[in-house]
C-alpha cells in the first residue's frame, strides 16, 4: 500500500498545496489544490473520493477532476466517481458547489443517467472496500461535520485524522487499532493557541496531550495542515514537546509505503 502526499499545507504558496493523499492509484483522500500536480491519465484513474469535510481546502478539486476526466470515462463507459463523505458534507457541497452557479451538477452530466460523480453517505465506524484498499470513517471534532480515515493494511493502519480539534472519540477507537502511520494537524503555533480553539484545531500544546493517548509506540507520526512559512516555527514548538514517537512534518511528494 502506496499514500502518495498530493497536498498538506494549511493554504497556498508558491510549493505548497492544500490537503490530498492518492492511495494505491485510484482513491484520493480529500481533494484540495494537490490534485492539480496529477497527469491527466492519473485522474482519470480515479474512481473513489473520501472527504473529510467541507471546507474549501479539502473539495475544490472534486468539480475540476469531474470536468477534466468526463470525457475519457463517457468513451471508456466507465462508472461516475464515487464521492464518500458524511450526509450533511454531501448536502453542504450540493447546495453550495455543485449548484449550477459556483460550478455545474456533475451528480447528473453529462446526462442523468450517466453521471460522472455520484455522492456516497458514510458515517463514523462506517468501513468502505474501495479499489482493493479497506478505509474505515474516524471521528473528528471540526468546526463543521467531519471525519478522519484509517487505511487498514495487513500489519496496521494508516491513519488520518482530517482538521480536529482535541477529541476523545478519536483515541478511544485507536486504543484497539495498531497504528503504523499517524497523520495529524497543528495548524497554529502555541502563541494563537485561543485561535486554534475556537476554530477547532491544534496547536504544538494540544497536540501534546493528544498524542500521549497514542499507543502504538512504533507509530511513525506526521504533522499536517501547518501555514506557509510557518513549518520551522510550529515544529520546533512540536520537538519541545519530547513526546515519545518519532515525529516530522509532513510533506508534499512523501510517499509512505505500508503492508497491504
Amino acid at each position: 500500500m502506496q499514500i502518495r502526499v498530493l497536498g498538506c499545507s494549511g493554504s497556498i504558496a508558491a510549493g505548497s498545496r492544500t490537503t490530498s493523499f492518492l492511495v494505491g492509484e485510484q482513491v484520493l483522500i480529500d481533494a484540495g489544490t494537490g490534485v492539480g500536480d496529477l497527469t491527466l491519465d492519473e485522474l482519470a484513474r480515479i474512481d473513489h473520493i473520501f472527504i473529510t469535510h467541507s471546507h474549501l481546502d479539502h473539495v475544490l478539486s472534486i468539480g475540476l477532476l469531474a470536468d477534466c476526466v468526463t470525457r475519457r470515462r463517457e468513451a471508456d463507459r466507465r462508472p461516475p466517481v464515487l464521492v464518500h463523505a458524511l450526509p450533511a458534507t454531501i448536502a453542504a457541497m450540493k447546495m453550495h458547489i455543485f449548484n449550477g452557479v459556483i460550478w455545474p451538477d456533475f451528480t447528473r452530466l453529462p446526462t442523468v443517467e450517466s453521471p460522472v460523480l455520484a455522492f456516497r453517505p458514510i458515517e463514523v465506524g462506517d468501513i468502505v472496500k474501495a479499489a482493493g484498499h479497506t478505509i474505515e470513517a474516524l471521528s473528528a471534532a471540526h468546526t463543521v461535520p467531519a471525519l478522519g480515515y484509517a487505511v487498514h493494511g495487513r500489519q496496521g493502519a494508516w491513519v488520518f485524522t482530517g482538521d480536529t480539534g482535541p477529541n476523545a472519540a478519536l483515541w478511544k477507537r485507536l486504543e484497539t487499532l495498531p497504528v503504523r502511520a499517524l497523520v495529524i494537524e497543528a495548524a497554529f503555533g502555541d502563541e494563537e493557541q485561543e485561535l486554534a480553539s475556537i476554530s477547532r484545531h491544534l496547536c504544538p500544546a494540544t497536540l501534546g496531550a493528544e498524542l500521549a493517548q497514542l499507543r502504538s509506540r512504533d507509530a511513525d507520526v506526521y504533522i499536517t495542515h501547518i501555514k506557509p512559512g510557518e513549518v520551522e516555527a510550529v515544529m520546533s514548538q512540536v520537538a519541545a514537546l519530547g513526546a515519545r514517537h518519532r515525529i516530522a512534518a509532513l510533506s508534499t511528494g512523501l510517499v509512505l509505503s505500508l503492508p497491504d
